[in-house]
């Protein structure tokens, strides 16, 4: 089989290794008897996958200890709501900056309220 590399927005190519572990542990993670998929949030082997990912990310990005890393799902859209949703100051007021093509999407429509 030849490789495809995808180079569209959002999913992309992942190294052949990063493959090949992921399949080698698609059944049992480490010693846990079970795949990643399968595991609780707040197991302890799950939490020990989190910890390194938010720590190879902070080393990565050189993300300071005094800001959070939040590992969030969906994509672009729902960002728009879950930002001021879960973000928003006590005052339920927030800047919002026009810097491209997703904000400007985001811009045309009407804001989301907070009650």
């Amino acid at each position: 089989m030849q490789r495809v590399y995808n180079f569209s927005a959002g999913p992309s190519a992942l190294p052949e290794e990063v493959l090949k572990k992921a399949q080698s542990e698609m059944l049992c993670y480490g010693t846990s008897g079970m795949s990643v998929m399968e595991m609780s949030h707040r197991s302890k082997d799950f939490m020990s996958i989190l910890d390194s990912a938010e720590s190879s990310l902070r080393e990565l990005m050189q993300v300071p200890d005094n800001y959070k890393v939040l590992f969030l799902q969906e994509g672009a859209s729902s960002q728009f709501a879950m930002v001021p949703l879960n973000l928003m100051n006590k005052n339920k007021k927030a800047d919002y900056v026009n810097t491209g093509a997703w904000s400007k999407r985001r811009s045309k429509k009407q804001s989301v309220m907070v009650r």
